[in-house]
């Protein structure tokens, strides 16, 4: 399914692929790659709350400061909580950038081989091969609890409401 000026990017429409997910939603499972290459099931984290942080390419300076800001974050939340970043970026740049901005608290994960992430969450950007901004929620029984596809790909998402999401899973 394509869905026509879903997102823009500088003012431009775009189409992303995919169904567009909402909170009650089963959080659908697709396979990305770890930074050294082994694939990872998004249903290998059930039994945990995530925060899965999407971001077009951490190479750019508000996905930088998103996966920044998540990463601190994670330090404050319990080992129940996992917190991802996935991007449709090399396995390898994830891994430079990871060393390079002390990125230790959240797995890093790369979509770029199929984009199986992006099209079962409805973050594929058409046009430009990338993931949208976006952020998903997911209680440990495998249910989006909160979603948001950031309507302007260069605009930073709402933090402090994906954060509260988490909080009221774990309190």
């Amino acid at each position: 399914m394509e869905r026509s000026n879903a997102v823009t990017f500088l003012g431009n429409p775009l189409t992303l692929i995919g169904s567009e997910l909402k909170p009650g939603d089963p959080a659908p499972n697709a396979t990305v790659l770890k930074q050294d290459l082994t694939p990872v099931n998004i249903h290998d984290y059930k039994g945990h709350t995530l925060l899965i942080s999407v971001v077009p390419s951490i190479d750019t300076s508000v996905c930088s400061a998103q996966t920044k800001r998540f990463n601190e974050e994670a330090s404050r939340l319990p080992e129940s909580v996992k917190v991802l970043t996935i991007s449709m970026d090399l396995p390898f740049a994830q891994k430079r950038f990871c060393g390079a901005e002390g990125i230790d608290k959240i797995e890093v994960l790369s979509d770029h081989r199929e984009g199986a992430f992006g099209q079962a969450y409805g973050t594929l950007v058409k046009e430009l091969r990338v993931l949208s901004r976006a952020v998903f929620v997911v209680d440990p029984q495998g249910i989006i609890r909160y979603a948001e596809y950031v309507p302007e790909i260069t605009q930073h998402p709402n933090y402090d409401a994906a954060l509260q999401a988490v909080r009221q899973l774990i309190s």
